[in-house]
């Protein structure tokens, strides 16, 4: 690794004293590289007996492992693909357990992606509640829907607004607010050396400044009582702790529960500063104004909704019909599923994704979508084209190819494919032929 910036080094030895030798020993050593077991797909049990890679537990979350093999192009490999983890630095993943999310909150991830955390929280809330995921770069907000659907999201709206946006939107709205702030980065050091390259203390002031005006819109979104998450992967006090006592100078409303560093010498990871703080008064129901703009989806019209469930009961059965009637928006031509109440505000914002995307409208037709079939774990369906994970149908299918096996000439119509019971896509069966709806944009050449 290159030498580390001067000014970087004096500023860290004034910071740790004593420990300041193991901390600059430790960017001597590799990244730490971690993941987090998806549990709204499987459980942690079941996912470390299926697991390829070694691992061990990671100290910051209790669904996160360290990985102790280079598990190189893991992403490529076929648990990927089915959401059943998340590749995600194992300090990052202390955000996570400072949220302390239940099933049934309403909850804001105000700068998401890509999607590791919100992921994380999503499986916190298991389907209840409701989770904003909010990016501001429309590129970067696209990736984090992809991520989301991958995981099997249902009860999320990826959004792509300005904070300030948000803020008038859904003013006090949500129990947990969490801010994963754009930062100088110096956690990324070992891992990326552009981090280097990028720093200094200019850069960190100019970070300090956008810290806070994005906090001072995220407090105007945490209700009574309800819990506000600030985290950089940085070390400067600047854009730490003094950001957050500049903060509660100016929102006095809000108490410190408490705050804390981890640094690379100290655990398995890359390091991170978490700090949580609470906003007082007795919690109240929130008080949303009405929307500014139309929102963008509608209720379906009764045939709309006829064609969407007569397509979902030969495929998912009537339990799954049942659960869906009445929770159907459309948006765009598209048909999306919603097992959650969302305020006309919510919907006024531009919104990226939104619950699951069952299928789109093409006349008196209805197309199936990848994003149904990947929330699979919602909906259980008749049956299924399970694939082996090292078979060469399975290659072929991710590769985006035609699926021939003989053992499906009795099945017919979509259905979802699977490894190990779990869906990475769907397909179409006609005649003992597997016709391949995976989307192009996920198909990929190898696997690992």
């Amino acid at each position: 690794m290159r030498d580390l910036p001067a000014p970087f080094s004096e500023r860290m030895k004034r910071l740790l004293g004593n420990e300041f030798d193991a901390f600059i020993d430790s960017f001597s050593e590799p990244p730490v590289r971690g993941i987090r077991i998806n549990t709204l797909k499987i459980t942690k049990e079941r996912f470390t007996a299926l697991c390829p890679w070694r691992t061990e537990q990671a100290e910051t979350l209790e669904e996160g492992l360290v990985l102790l093999d280079e598990a190189e192009h893991i992403g490529l490999h076929p648990y990927h693909a089915a959401g059943l983890f998340y590749v995600q630095e194992p300090s990052a993943m202390s955000v996570i357990a400072a949220a302390d999310v239940a099933p049934g909150m309403r909850v804001l991830d105000l700068c998401a992606a890509p999607g590791g955390k919100s992921g994380g929280l999503a499986a916190r809330l298991n389907g209840e509640g409701l989770l904003v995921s909010n990016e501001i770069v429309k590129k970067r907000a696209v990736q984090l829907a992809r991520n989301l659907e991958r995981l099997g999201v249902v009860n999320s709206i990826v959004s792509c607004a300005h904070p300030d946006a948000i803020a008038g939107a859904l003013g006090g709205y949500f129990d947990r607010v969490i801010v994963d702030a754009p930062c100088s980065g110096e956690g990324m050091f070992r891992k990326d050396e552009t981090a280097i390259d990028e720093w200094s203390p200019e850069h960190i002031a100019a970070c300090a400044v956008r810290q806070s005006a994005i906090l001072d819109s995220a407090a105007n979104c945490v209700i009574q009582g309800g819990k506000l998450i600030y985290s950089t992967c940085t070390f400067s006090e600047e854009e730490n702790e003094r950001t957050v006592e500049a903060f509660i100078k100016r929102h006095p409303e809000f108490e410190l529960e408490f705050a804390h560093r981890l640094y690379p010498h100290r655990l398995k990871g890359e390091g991170h500063f978490v700090a949580r703080l609470v906003k007082r008064g007795d919690p109240a129901s929130p008080a949303i104004a009405p929307a500014k703009s139309k929102p963008c989806a509608k209720r379906c019209t009764k045939s709309e909704e006829v064609l969407a469930l007569e397509f979902l009961e030969p495929v998912f059965g009537f339990q799954a019909v049942e659960a869906v009637r009445g929770k159907l928006m459309t948006m765009n031509g598209r048909a999306y599923y919603l097992p959650f109440a969302a305020p006309d505000a919510a919907l006024s914002l531009p919104i990226v994704s939104l619950g699951v995307e069952v299928g789109e409208f093409a006349g008196n037709r209805f197309k199936p979508s990848h994003s149904l079939f990947m929330a699979a774990h919602s909906f259980k369906s008749k049956f299924a084209l399970e694939l082996g994970l090292n078979s060469p149908e399975l290659a072929a299918y991710l590769r985006g190819e035609t699926v021939i096996c003989p053992d499906i000439a009795q099945m017919k119509g979509y259905c979802p494919v699977t490894i190990d019971g779990f869906p990475i896509g769907f397909a179409k069966i006609v005649d003992g032929v597997a016709k391949n709806h995976l989307p192009k944009g996920l198909t990929v050449n190898r696997i690992c």
